[in-house]
Formats: C-alpha cells, structure tokens, sequence
C-alpha cells in the first residue's frame, strides 16, 4: 500500500508497468484489426479500431504527463514489441479464415487424395505438365485450424511433394464442413463479408 502512496514509486513504477500494460493490449488489438480488415469482417474491425485508438490515448496521455521517466518511454516501446508477439500469438491461436492447399508431386497420389477425402477434406486432382514431365496437382480448400493436420497427412502419404499455401479472403460453395459457431466473432462482424 506504501507503494501507491508514494508518488516517487508511482511515477516511476507504478505508471511505467501501466503503460507497458497499455501498449500490449492496444498493439494486440491493432494487429488483430488489421486481420479482421483484411477478412473483410468491418464491423469488427471498427470496433476493436475504437478499443484500440482509446487504449493507445491513454497510454501516450500518461507518457506525456511523465516527461521526466525515461522508464515510461521504455515501457512503451518494450509495450509496443510484446504486443505484435502477442497479437501474433493470438492471431494464431484464433486461426480466422480458409486456405488453398496447392500439393504438386511427381509421385503417385491416389492414396493421398483418397486419405485426404476419407479424412473429409475436399480435394480436387488434376494432371499437368511440369519441367521435369508429367505432375499431378491436388487442390483443397481448408479451414485455418486443420492445417496441422492436413500437412501431416501430406508429409506421411507423399514426403517429397511440394505444397503452397495461400490465405483466402472469401470462399463460395457448398463443400467445406460445416462450422460450429461457439463465439460471439461472427455476430460482432455485423453482417455479411463482402
């Protein structure tokens, strides 16, 4: 309690840890705003946008009135490096969106498309010409979180294939299982992507 009133430890420590504090919660929610842009979820982006900006102004009202702590100007930028960590980190952890799975091989792959649809990912093959001679290339759309699991089943059924991956913003179609809404994510979206 000597701590808080101590204005020497509050300027000095208290305020610093504050502002760390601040920075990483409104650097975490830029980082995922951008995302959300990029989505196209725009209600949601707006307004983590105001969560963000509001955070940001109090953290920099407080550097401000602490001029003479230089511990404040470190804080806000150790602030500012650990929250793209964590908004990274989050990003991952929430792993919005679907991805284009490109699997070229030169080998064999009817027991990997047959896997990949056993496991109930939807795969297109086709045969096409590379360098070398003759390919197959085996496309799927995929949810984010399944990537995991659709890399280890490439890895184990054809090692030596070269695969890409590819964001995508919007997906049209009936195939991809369906999702089990269990946040609140898509009702904050307010409405449709476009």
């Amino acid at each position: 309690m000597e701590l808080f009133q101590d204005s020497t430890a509050f300027a000095f420590v208290i305020i610093p840890v504050l502002v760390f504090l601040a920075r990483i919660l409104d650097v975490s929610i830029g980082t995922l705003r951008i995302i959300f842009v990029a989505k196209g979820l725009k209600g949601l982006a707006a307004l983590l946008g105001f969560f963000e900006a509001l955070i940001w102004l109090v953290a920099v009202a407080q550097v401000m009135q602490n001029l003479n702590s230089w511990q404040t100007y470190i804080a806000f930028a150790l602030g500012f490096a650990a929250g793209n960590y964590v908004g990274v980190f989050l990003e991952e952890r929430i792993a919005l969106g679907n991805l284009l799975i490109r699997i070229i091989t030169r080998q064999e792959a009817d027991e990997l498309v047959r896997v990949l649809w056993d496991e109930g990912y939807g795969v297109t093959s086709v045969d096409a010409q590379g360098e070398a001679g003759p390919v197959k290339v085996i496309f799927s759309v995929v949810k984010r979180k399944k990537l995991g699991k659709i890399i280890s089943i490439i890895k184990k059924y054809n090692p030596k294939a070269f695969y890409t991956i590819e964001d995508m913003r919007y997906v049209t179609g009936s195939y991809l299982p369906p999702v089990i809404k269990r946040t609140l994510l898509p009702q904050l979206a307010f409405g449709k992507r476009k």
